[in-house]
């Protein structure tokens, strides 16, 4: 029946699911399905963290390659996503050796990002990430964006 649940109603199945483990009531689990869904829990971490650094690394291009159009808007965006990143990192440290994995796929997401919302060319950006986890990370980088807007 549980293992039915897991597919029928989902919810319920994780209601239920947690209410066995708070009672102890181990052998009513769905063992195979809640492994796998605490697998996935792990994978939408990382998911999460190459999501935030590519939008992030997009607007860094974007304020990079088109500083005559830059905005608060950006500027609030960046701040925000390094600011989420700091959290996700914070929160679960064992993503920090992942860092530098997350970083070249959010790299290839903020090309995209830019692609989509500017007029510059794929061929007049760069390959590979331009920026160190430490330039990344620093609310103070590029010089001056803490105050373009003050």
């Amino acid at each position: 029946m549980t293992s039915q649940l897991y597919e029928t109603d989902f919810y319920r199945w994780t209601i239920e699911q947690s209410q066995f483990l708070q009672l102890g009531k181990f052998d009513r689990l769905d063992l195979s399905n809640l492994a796998e869904e605490i697998a996935s829990l792990g994978k939408q971490q990382r998911q999460e963290l190459r999501n935030r650094l590519g939008v992030l690394i997009g607007h860094l291009l974007k304020w990079q390659y088109q500083p005559a159009k830059r905005t608060r808007s950006w500027q609030v965006t960046i701040s925000l996503q390094r600011r989420e990143i700091r959290d996700i990192l914070a929160e679960n440290p064992s993503l920090q050796p992942y860092l530098d994995t997350a970083i070249q796929a959010g790299f290839s997401l903020g090309i995209d990002l830019v692609l989509i919302e500017t007029p510059i060319k794929k061929k007049d950006l760069p390959t590979e990430c331009i920026y160190t986890v430490e330039q990344i990370l620093d609310s103070n980088f590029p010089d001056g964006i803490e105050t373009e807007f003050d």
